[in-house]
């Protein structure tokens, strides 16, 4: 089955923060919940033809009285009562769980994982599928054993950056006869973060003068240099794991890292101007920002990021590398954003910006606006 591909989420799209819409949406949700059957059922191919053999049977024995019709009749109203019986018994007992990935980038495809747990004693459950109310994701489990735990695996393609929010899994099966189909819906509220794309292809900023010139090619050996070793400290999330000092963990029992005076040269902050319009212009600035962070990180820097309504402070390596997309992830761009701030002295500074923001910084990168 290949990715299923959807629309990006509103508040990305048409530049809304997603308060302005999850109290009415949250309502409508509810409503719909408290009024909703807890089972439906729709019809087959097979289901309508059985329809209507019972109709016509059903006619033909109260115009004619022949016993033998409905004796008929009543052997294929049984087979209804046993089809909806024996699927009820496959969905009755059925607990699903979701697991979202921790990593979901846009654009890639992305594995939602259904834990499928049957906690029926005797009975099995066929043919069982499950789809996103949500998102265009299903997955199929062909037999859950009675008191066992099964996996099964949906794919997706979120097609831009942003906060996704998942709420109901629809679970249903055409199983025994293939006449009906009988679903019921399990309440999964999650939110599914997806981080920009990382590999847009940037150069590496120049900050100014003399750092420029030393930010330029490197032999091997020097990058990512560490600076000089400053001492022990607690470990926090975003550090480098390169930097633990396992004999000193392993002997408190607690993640310790090793500190370094890392030189201006080596630290990066990016500052993302959110005072544009929502659009390819500003998907493309948020991408190279992502892009700068990712660079960073291969070269070994410490770097920050900077937006009107968040500071991600300064840290190393992957883990790093995570806080700062996560940030970008839910950055909300719209005309009238406040200025982006500069946290530290200019040459440290890199600007990015797809609505003309100017000021002192060390390197410059505007995205232009589409028509």
């Amino acid at each position: 089955m290949g990715a299923a591909r959807l629309d990006p989420p509103r508040s990305v799209a048409a530049g809304r923060p997603p308060a302005a819409t999850a109290r009415p949406a949250g309502l409508r949700a509810r409503l719909r919940r408290r009024f909703r059957s807890p089972r439906r059922l729709s019809f087959l191919r097979g289901g309508r033809w059985l329809a209507g053999a019972i109709l016509a049977v059903g006619l033909g024995g109260l115009n004619t009285g022949n016993n033998l019709l409905y004796l008929l009749l009543g052997g294929l109203l049984g087979l209804v009562v046993l089809s909806g019986w024996l699927s009820e018994q496959a969905v009755g007992q059925i607990v699903v769980r979701r697991r979202i990935p921790r990593a979901l980038t846009a654009g890639q495809p992305a594995r939602l994982v259904y834990t499928v747990e049957n906690r029926s004693r005797r009975w099995p459950s066929f043919l069982l599928e499950l789809s996103e109310r949500a998102v265009p994701a299903q997955a199929f489990v062909p037999l859950a054993p009675p008191g066992e735990v099964v996996e099964a695996r949906g794919e997706v393609i979120f097609p831009r950056r942003g906060v996704y929010t998942l709420g109901t899994v629809t679970l249903s099966t055409s199983y025994p006869f293939g006449f009906f189909r009988k679903a019921r819906d399990v309440e999964l509220p999650a939110v599914a973060v997806v981080w920009p794309r990382t590999d847009r292809r940037v150069h590496e900023p120049r900050r100014s003068g003399e750092q420029a010139r030393r930010l330029g090619p490197r032999p091997a050996s020097l990058a990512g240099g560490r600076g000089d070793y400053r001492g022990l400290r607690p470990y926090r999330p975003g550090d480098d794991p390169r930097d633990v000092h396992w004999r000193t963990a392993a002997r408190l029992r607690e993640p310790v890292i090793r500190e370094y005076d890392r030189e201006d040269a080596e630290t990066l902050w990016i500052c993302l101007d959110l005072a544009a319009p929502a659009g390819e212009a500003a998907e493309e600035a948020v991408e190279i920002a992502a892009a700068l962070a990712s660079g960073a990180v291969r070269r070994g820097e410490r770097f920050g990021l900077a937006t009107p309504d968040e500071v991600v402070p300064l840290g190393a390596g992957p883990g790093h590398l995570e806080l700062v997309l996560d940030a970008l992830a839910r950055a909300e761009f719209r005309p009238r954003a406040p200025g982006v701030p500069r946290p530290a002295e200019p040459a440290a500074c890199v600007l990015v910006t797809a609505g003309g923001a100017t000021g002192d910084y060390g390197d410059r990168i505007v995205v232009a606006q589409r028509a």
